[in-house]
């Protein structure tokens, strides 16, 4: 599908069913309409070869049906000038250098960053960022001990400023961060540092503006989207009436061709797909009359066929309905996704920091959410305080929402490290989203760009991230419990605040680690835990470190010597958290 350039020149396909003739017009031939007419292949496909096109080009296919001419953008087009522009031949060769050696790290040790490119780093401060200047952060990335990238939508948007959650081109990557080149440098930079790049589609619908797909070849019933599209009520969505027509073939096969491209051609190592809850249902309230059959066929077949060739690249739903048939695997009936967002987290976790009130944060909630799994597996869920969901539409950053206008107070520094703690200590994959550690305040916005004067300022809030992901990925071979499946409370008290867990993967030295938690703004000088073994247990991480901030007063138990029942005496300062193992 799309403009094929080979030794002959460019083939060019596209299906337009209602179509009576279609041409390919372009830079080739100075735009004539009707210089080069395409021959109609089958079930309303067109194809047909222009020997003197040639790569870098633009090009529109101009079609003639019973409802009228139209000049339309291609489908399948990897390049575009921009959303309202012209399609561009597209060169798909390029040198990966050694790049099909690299392998996405084990479930189990990953940690994921959201990246929206366009306000991730800018250079110039009233201009976009774009990959090129996101590669340029690499290393501040790799140093904090993420190995994983998680992009916010790249295809092409209208204008230059978007979250990317509106694609008008759902093959082209947006010409302002880059293009399809600029995807594929960056993810060639992001592997030779051992990063692997995950890519966040959107098939719930498309669009709504800037759409050559809506009435693609004329034809429409009940005003609705035409080819592309569901021209019933099931075309409602809440970002307009454009849900794909899962139940047509031909759709099915272009968001199925627009998945494995980006694990194909892009060497992408994962796709996080938004909102699958409106693709399989209409409107996402899981009333069974809503369903969408199709939808839910279409992400089977979809997920099947990933499995099946690309084994290791890993495919996340955000689903956000605790469902447990959303993991499972096609042959036993879900829909195949390896992992997805973990609502009962995300809410649980970022109510309970952000209630003033300490005796109302409810411990045994935050208890419940450590401890969710779906599909008895640790790592079908992915585990957050902040994504771009959390921090916009009403909703900030969470030290701003501890400590309104005060993101930089000493509640908001601590409370937000309590929640850091329990995302890289708890069974699931952990992720931060842009800015995180560098305490960024306010809300997410596409205009509103990280400010990285804040690395020097926060340099300590920086060292308390890199710290934790370091425990979390057992890099100094002494908390390797952090990566295992396995959790269970070991102490818990809503009168003193304290939460306290074992996290273990085969137990023993260097492999079961202890976590304590105060929700309390209050030291505790006496907690009496029962270890999971005897003998000595050291500290590791201390939250409340003055390493982390120079308001921080250094208080808490630097080793445990148990009795030999396995009981031990700690203390803990105010909202703060300890993270132990024997080594």
């Amino acid at each position: 599908m799309g403009a094929i350039p080979h030794t002959a020149g460019v083939y060019f396909r596209v299906w337009a069913p209602h179509a009576r003739e279609v041409y390919v017009t372009g830079s080739f031939d100075n735009w004539s309409k009707t210089t080069h007419r395409l021959r109609h292949e089958a079930n309303g496909y067109f194809g047909g070869n222009v020997p003197t096109a040639k790569i870098g080009e633009e090009y529109k296919f101009y079609l003639q049906t019973p409802f009228g001419n139209f000049l339309r953008n291609d489908p399948y087009s990897k390049q575009m000038t921009n959303s309202a522009g012209n399609s561009v031949i597209y060169d798909s060769s390029f040198d990966w250098e050694n790049d099909h050696h690299f392998k996405i790290a084990n479930w189990n040790e990953l940690i994921i960053y959201e990246m929206h490119v366009g306000t991730f780093y800018r250079k110039n401060p009233n201009v976009p960022g774009n990959l090129y200047d996101a590669i340029e952060k690499l290393d501040y990335l790799k140093e904090l001990g993420i190995n994983a990238i998680q992009l916010m939508p790249i295809t092409e948007f209208p204008g230059d400023l978007s979250w990317g959650y509106n694609p008008a081109h759902p093959f082209a990557v947006e010409s302002s961060y880059g293009g399809p080149l600029g995807l594929k440098e960056f993810i060639k930079a992001a592997h030779k540092k051992e990063m692997a790049v995950i890519i966040d589609v959107v098939y719930n619908h498309f669009g709504p503006s800037d759409l050559d797909l809506w009435q693609f070849d004329g034809w429409s019933q009940n005003g609705g989207g035409g080819i592309y599209f569901y021209n019933d009520w099931r075309a409602e969505t809440p970002w307009g009436h454009t849900r794909p027509d899962y139940g047509r073939p031909e759709v099915r096969q272009f968001i199925r061709d627009n998945a494995l491209m980006w694990l194909e051609e892009f060497h992408a190592d994962g796709l996080r797909m938004d909102m699958t809850a409106y693709i399989r249902n209409v409107r996402a309230d899981g009333n069974p009359q809503n369903d969408i059959k199709e939808g839910h066929d279409m992400m089977r077949w979809i997920n099947h066929e990933i499995d099946q060739r690309f084994s290791g690249k890993i495919i996340i739903a955000e689903d956000m309905h605790q469902l447990h048939y959303v993991t499972e695997r096609t042959q036993n009936g879900g829909l195949g996704y390896d992992t997805q967002w973990d609502a009962k987290f995300v809410h649980t976790i970022r109510e309970a920091l952000i209630q003033p009130e300490d005796t109302r944060r409810k411990l045994q909630m935050v208890e419940s959410a450590i401890h969710h799994k779906y599909n008895s597996d640790a790592f079908r869920r992915i585990v957050y305080t902040e994504s771009h969901d959390e921090v916009a539409n009403g909703k900030a950053r969470l030290p701003e929402e501890i400590s309104p206008g005060k993101a930089d107070s000493w509640f908001s520094k601590k409370r937000a490290a309590l929640g850091m703690v329990m995302v890289m200590t708890s069974p699931g994959i952990p992720m931060i989203f842009q800015g995180q550690p560098l305490l960024k305040d306010k809300w997410f916005s596409d205009t509103y760009p990280i400010d990285w004067r804040r690395m020097e300022q926060f340099k300590g809030n920086v060292k308390l991230y890199q710290d934790l992901m370091r425990l979390r990925r057992n890099w100094y071979n002494h908390t390797r419990g952090l990566r295992g499946h396995h959790v269970k409370t070991i102490y818990v008290s809503q009168t003193q605040g304290i939460l306290a867990y074992h996290r273990w993967e085969n137990g023993g030295k260097r492999d079961s680690v202890v976590v304590v938690l105060n929700f309390y703004n209050q030291k505790q000088e006496q907690i009496i835990l029962s270890f999971p073994a005897t003998g000595k247990w050291t500290t590791h991480f201390n939250s409340d470190s003055s390493i982390y901030d120079t308001e921080y007063t250094n208080y808490g138990t630097k080793e445990v010597v148990t009795d030999q029942s396995g009981k031990g005496v700690l203390q803990i300062a105010p909202y703060s958290a300890l993270i132990l193992s024997q080594v």
